[in-house]
């Protein structure tokens, strides 16, 4: 478990989760961080210290990041849970990485994708971290392709749904309306869900709704605001983030580092705990 960036909520949160008897129950837990937060990465410090700056900050959340993945990737834990970071303050420490997602990804030299999930709803990113001008250009179908497979394979893994019934968002309004409002529905993402045998486009204002009333195991959204509002509206506090096509679990909450809240002991730890437990159901899953 990493502590994230250390000027927000994550050793709050990753304090509460430690304290909490169901994550006792599950799973041991080994947090990553300087000396004194129990694995120790390699920097000159001992202890998480606001004081130095978003620099510092992003210097350490990365490197407990990169600790934790070399950990999971040799063995000695069966996944990661990450504490929110700060992606600029991740930019300036060094780590040129959009988020967690690429991060992870780069060095597992692994094709993922970012889900979001509770109760109600899931939500899969074809595109993350990009501008919305870039979006277009950025759907293919080889990619919605790629996406899919990732979606299928992590709705069997993750939460042993044998068949999975899979939508996909369109892009533009009520799906493009014949190429009325933009031909990227017809043209792009149509083909490319006949080609993956998953269901769609169909129009945003709809296609949430019908998945949380249980006609979909898991929604496709082409871009990221759409799908991250669809799930923070239906389930913010008790969703999830998994990275998909990792070699290990990976979960973590469905919120940022809430700086203007840090310190003040206001923070809920529900998604963090959720993200532990939901990574302890799949190592194990994993190990039988």
């Amino acid at each position: 478990m990493t502590l994230g960036d250390p000027r927000g909520i994550g050793p709050e949160i990753v304090a509460k989760a430690l304290a909490d008897p169901r994550v006792g129950e599950r799973c041991d837990i080994l947090v990553v961080g300087p000396e004194g937060a129990g694995v120790p990465v390699d920097e000159p410090v001992d202890r998480w210290v606001p004081e130095g700056g978003p620099a510092f900050a992003g210097r350490l959340a990365g490197r407990a990041i990169e600790r934790a993945v070399e950990m999971a990737s040799a063995g000695v834990v069966q996944g990661i849970v990450t504490a929110p970071i700060d992606k600029s303050a991740l930019h300036a420490g060094g780590f040129p990485y959009p988020g967690h997602t690429e991060m992870l990804g780069h060095l597992t030299a692994s094709r993922v994708a970012m889900m979001l999930a509770s109760d109600r709803l899931r939500v899969v990113l074809a595109t993350t971290h990009v501008p919305l001008r870039q979006v277009p250009d950025a759907l293919t179908r080889e990619g919605i392709f790629a996406i899919a497979a990732l979606t299928r394979e992590g709705l069997r893994e993750w939460f042993g749904i044998t068949e999975p019934r899979i939508a996909l968002c369109a892009l533009n309004p009520h799906a493009g309306d014949g190429g009325r409002f933009g031909n990227e529905d017809e043209e792009v993402l149509a083909p490319a869900a006949r080609e993956a045998k998953i269901e769609g486009p169909f129009p945003a204002d709809t296609v949430f709704v019908r998945a949380i009333r249980g006609e979909f195991d898991a929604v496709i959204a082409p871009y990221h605001d759409v799908g991250m509002t669809a799930i923070k509206v239906a389930s913010f506090g008790s969703a999830v983030n998994i990275t998909l096509g990792l070699p290990f679990p990976r979960t973590s909450p469905d919120h940022g580092t809430a700086l203007d809240i840090a310190g003040h002991g206001r923070a809920d730890a529900s998604s963090m705990i959720a993200a532990t437990l939901l990574c302890a159901s799949a190592a194990e899953s994993r190990a039988r």
